[in-house]
């Protein structure tokens, strides 16, 4: 046996029934070779983590744009707290750790500059319309290795396309539709509410925006005072509901679901619709919006020509905007709509030339 067939025997010992397992993976788009050490969803989680896209992560807002701060959140550190949440609740129910944490991780590739603000716009600029998950899916199928795309396993794609609730969707307790076929892709999906509810208090405190004491008494009473307290409440009862359910679902108890659902609806209203926080946002709108005129007047000069000539202008425009960091769009802009002062060099005055 290779040492990739002895772990697959390994998971094949000591996993649930219910989990995933490496051996059984409906495969990937484009068939290939095995690896003779990694089996496939391990496989996955490294194409992953050695994606550009993945390292873009380290300057594309959460919830406050290019924060000076040294300890707000960024989408990856957002990214590898949710990877974290995740692989503690796989590990206790004794599911896939390595294909729960390739969903984990990759869940956000596919996240505009500004946050949930470039989201919007997006929206509105793109023919069609534009969600995250859908551009998580595009980059890992499409866009990474120069448009060879990651070729990653039916599972991990799955997770990645069924992680996403938006701002009325449910962690737990979906239809089928909406939820992963996996229990990994699952916990992922409850994993990413845990991490954000529970960060995204920690950053608005940090940044004014927020007292503890403002939390709504209800949800605190139930999960508790602290971060800590709350995100430990949360995984107990995703994983005690979960095993009391023979593990065909990841379930929640009523009251703590409730109590996570009426949480979010208080940050939505207190910090992601906040004056205070978006008010950088508005402009972050003009930057888009800007730089989506700008680049299909002149498509051959920013766009990838071989996306431009296969799917179009419109899937062009889309995937370079998505995938830009904030203060690569903040340059970009700079370069194209700022006029840049002049010097004199040799007594000729010319304009200072800016990298991006």
């Amino acid at each position: 046996m290779s040492i990739r067939e002895q772990l697959e025997a390994r998971e094949r010992q000591f996993l649930a029934p219910q989990a995933a397992f490496s051996d059984a993976t409906r495969g990937r788009v484009r068939p290939e070779p095995e690896d003779p050490i990694r089996p496939a969803f391990q496989r996955d989680r490294d194409r992953v983590v050695h994606s550009k896209a993945f390292r873009r992560l380290k300057y594309k807002t959460q919830v406050f744009f290019a924060p000076t701060g040294d300890h707000y959140r960024t989408r990856l550190t957002h990214t590898l707290e949710v990877s974290q949440i995740a692989r503690t609740i796989a590990k206790v129910l004794r599911l896939n750790e390595e294909l729960t944490e390739a969903i984990a991780l990759g869940h956000d590739l596919g996240h505009t500059p500004f946050g949930h603000a470039g989201e919007h716009v997006l929206k509105a600029l793109v023919p069609g319309g534009f969600n995250h998950y859908e551009q998580s899916l595009r980059i890992v199928d499409h866009l990474e290795r120069d448009g060879q795309g990651l070729n990653l396993t039916w599972e991990v794609r799955d997770g990645i396309a069924r992680h996403s609730k938006g701002r009325h969707g449910l962690p737990v307790g979906a239809d089928p539709e909406h939820r992963a076929a996996t229990i990994e892709g699952q916990i992922a999906r409850v994993a990413d509410i845990i991490a954000y509810v529970n960060h995204d208090i920690d950053d608005a405190v940090r940044a004014g925006i927020l007292r503890e004491s403002d939390l709504p008494a209800g949800p605190v009473a139930v999960l508790g005072a602290t971060g800590s307290a709350r995100i430990g409440r949360m995984v107990t009862d995703a994983v005690e509901q979960t095993l009391a359910g023979g593990l065909s679902e990841v379930r929640m108890t009523d009251e703590v679901l409730s109590a996570t659902l009426d949480l979010r609806s208080f940050l939505f209203g207190a910090v992601y619709e906040n004056a205070i926080a978006t008010a950088e946002f508005s402009k972050a709108e003009g930057i888009l919006g800007g730089l989506w005129e700008r680049i299909r007047a002149r498509p051959q000069e920013f766009l990838d020509p071989v996306i431009l000539e296969r799917d179009g202008l419109d899937a062009a425009s889309r995937d370079f905007l998505a995938g830009m960091t904030d203060r690569f769009a903040v340059r970009l802009y700079e370069r194209l709509f700022i006029p840049r002062p002049w010097i004199e060099v040799g007594g000729e005055p010319r304009p200072i030339q800016e990298r991006l």
